[in-house]
């Protein structure tokens, strides 16, 4: 009897423990269908919204080295809606993802909405809700000043272009420059590298991230026009119509006072590709 007593109390003890963990292993707020609240409320409840952004990428979202902040278009975005919505832009939090973790995180509920270069597509459409287009860019290719290519034209079956996993770079280049071999890598920081060190003839995403790159090393520079369209949106997990409606709602305020303007122009400085 004893022994039995001792076992049903450990037992007790360790499901409340696992009870214990599941409420606390997500990190974004995310909804909870059981309590009836939108992931909006459970924010708003929680007084903090998490971000998935990308730390590698210059000008939208990367690690300040000195300060171990992220910074970037993306974050200060973020910061924005964090304001809006409740009031300090402090209460953002940031999670990193990459291309290829972002719609896994946030189906999870680790994260509350994916700020990090996302292309809205017909097909993430299908996994996720997004918010209006946030920024408009569009894909373009990135090689060394000296390079003989001037354009996708120019991705014949002797060019190696580089990419990154999950992205829709990845798909389009394929595409429209079928004869040439892609090489993928995991986020933009690798395949930047991988260029440089002379793996890859030409890198391909959208000419936002890529003016980044040029900016980090003026050695490289953007050829040829863009050869597809790349809005940007804001995602929330689906069926979080309320917290779309909450950042759309940011999003046209920022543009109409002009605050929009101000981060752009804060971190995107465009010129034209040669």
């Amino acid at each position: 009897m004893k022994t039995s007593k001792k076992f049903l109390s450990l037992s007790i003890v360790t499901i409340l423990a696992m009870l214990l963990l599941a409420a606390c292993g997500s990190g974004g707020s995310g909804g909870n269908a059981d309590s009836g609240k939108n992931a909006l409320d459970t924010i708003k409840e929680n007084d903090k919204i998490v971000f998935g952004v990308k730390n590698d990428t210059r000008l939208f979202g990367l690690k300040n080295p000195s300060s171990g902040e992220i910074e970037g278009f993306d974050i200060d975005i973020s910061k924005a809606i964090a304001k809006e919505i409740l009031g300090d832009e402090n209460k953002a939090e940031f999670k990193e993802v990459t291309s290829k973790t972002r719609i896994p995180l946030l189906n999870k509920g680790d994260i509350d909405a994916v700020v990090a270069t996302m292309t809205i597509t017909e097909e993430r459409k299908k996994e996720v809700d997004f918010s209006d287009v946030y920024f408009d860019a569009g894909q373009s290719l990135l090689v060394k000043k000296d390079s003989p290519i001037k354009g996708i034209e120019d991705l014949d079956n002797s060019k190696t272009v580089l990419a990154v996993k999950g992205s829709t770079s990845s798909q389009n280049i394929r595409k429209e420059a079928p004869d040439a071999k892609v090489n993928e890598f995991e986020n933009y920081s690798e395949a930047f590298s991988a260029l440089k060190a002379g793996q890859g003839d030409a890198l391909t995403t959208d000419d936002a991230i890529l003016y980044g790159m040029a900016d980090e090393d003026p050695s490289f520079h953007l050829v040829g026009k863009t050869f597809s369209e790349e809005p940007y949106g804001i995602a929330v997990k689906k069926g979080n119509s309320e917290l779309v409606d909450a950042i759309n709602e940011t999003l046209k305020k920022l543009k109409d006072n002009g605050e929009y303007d101000k981060i752009k122009n804060k971190w995107i400085k465009e010129e034209p590709a040669s």
